[in-house]
């Protein structure tokens, strides 16, 4: 059992994969494609990052190596983003036009409800992290505003935008208002993720008892 979060992870990072490269051969297939455009969403980019916060954790695992504290304030930052992905997705936009980045009905129910919740589940049943302190939580900032520069940049400049809320043809104020929503949730949902480092259900000392 000491393997299982390791084999998980592993398993959790392989289906991002999988479900990232299925939307994009499908939408290939019937056009050309911007792979900016394409990898530009939040969506892909949490998914990639949480899937990186994975893999190097099984790395460390399966190696027999303590995980560094990079890994797990990543995981943190990914679980954060992830579940928040879940959440804007299946409240904001399940009705929304997305095509070309997620109209394949099996990848985005990987990306946007499978893996959150299996993000979260994670995060509160492995205890194979130490109690993150709330004065870090801004760590969680750090992709969520970068990624939200860089698309009003866009927006401002080719036009091109990733979602519906943050399209300027909706009036700056409008987007300004979802920005400081989306910093301010991704705050909370921060919060959350540190208060949960302090849940112990299954602790490393279990998974390395019931392995041997």
């Amino acid at each position: 059992m000491k393997q299982l979060p390791s084999l998980l992870r592993l398993a959790a990072g392989v289906a991002i994969v999988i479900a990232v490269i299925g939307q994009f051969v499908y939408s290939a297939e019937r056009g050309p494609i911007n792979f900016f455009n394409f990898f530009g969403y939040f969506t892909t980019q949490s998914n990639i990052i949480l899937m990186v916060a994975f893999f190097a954790s099984a790395y460390f695992i399966i190696s027999r190596k303590t995980q560094p504290s990079w890994v797990v304030f990543l995981r943190a930052a990914a679980t954060t983003v992830i579940v928040l992905v879940g959440l804007v997705y299946n409240t904001l936009l399940s009705g929304a036009s997305l095509a070309g980045s997620f109209d394949l009905r099996w990848s985005s129910n990987i990306l946007h409800v499978i893996i959150p919740i299996y993000a979260l589940l994670d995060w509160i049943i492995f205890a194979d992290r130490k109690k993150l302190p709330y004065s870090k939580v801004w760590l969680v900032l750090i992709y969520p505003i970068v990624w939200i520069v860089v698309i009003l940049i866009r927006g401002a400049t080719d036009g091109w935008v990733p979602y519906p809320f943050l399209d300027p043809a909706t009036g700056y104020g409008s987007v300004a208002v979802y920005c400081v929503a989306i910093s301010v949730t991704t705050i909370v949902f921060g919060l959350g993720v540190y208060a949960l480092s302090r849940v112990q259900i299954v602790k490393p000392e279990v998974l390395a008892t019931t392995a041997s």
